[in-house]
């Protein structure tokens, strides 16, 4: 819109994008979170709900709140067409967890969609060196808080080891 005819006061500013995203996450899990449950899709002249009220929702979770921030093209509904666009955004690969990565779990086998048998991939967002917040698949279907390797077995590895993080450089400016 044309600053001359804009009805408000106009300031430049800079969204913070680092600060602004650890919000949005933590505020994504102070209570059940809808949001992220359902989304429609057709196969085959069948209407079928793709996240299974939230039980496959990690990459529409985590490409919906970065598409609001502007660091990634468009939203997902799964990790390979969310790690795609991440990189083709300009997230790059780090070493080291930092709050605000994006983190890619291993892919597992044993998981169920629409009655086939599928890998199970998962992903969501460091907000420590020993905590991620994600989607949970598994019971709630909310946005959870959790171990970022969601623990240790008995052994003492990682439950769920992590496969990548992801670093936008945007996010070096807070």
């Amino acid at each position: 819109m044309d600053t001359e005819t804009h009805p408000l006061p106009v300031h430049k500013i800079r969204i913070k994008k680092l600060k602004s995203l650890l919000a949005i996450l933590e505020n994504a899990v102070k209570g059940d979170n809808y949001i992220f449950r359902n989304l429609f899709a057709d196969e085959d002249g069948k209407e079928i709900d793709i996240l299974q009220d939230g039980s496959n929702s990690c990459a529409v979770f985590v490409s919906w709140i970065l598409l609001t921030l502007e660091l990634i093209n468009k939203p997902h509904a799964t990790v390979y067409a969310t790690e795609k666009d991440l990189i083709a955004s300009g997230w790059r690969p780090i070493e080291k967890i930092k709050p605000g990565a994006v983190v890619i779990w291993e892919r597992r086998e044993g998981g169920m969609f629409n009655g086939e048998q599928v890998p199970l991939e998962h992903i969501g967002f460091c907000i420590s060196e020993t905590e991620a917040i994600s989607n949970s698949s598994k019971g709630t279907g909310f946005p959870s808080k959790h171990h970022i390797t969601y623990g240790e077995n008995p052994e003492g590895t990682p439950i769920r080891k992590i496969d990548k993080i992801l670093w936008h450089p945007d996010l070096d400016q807070g």
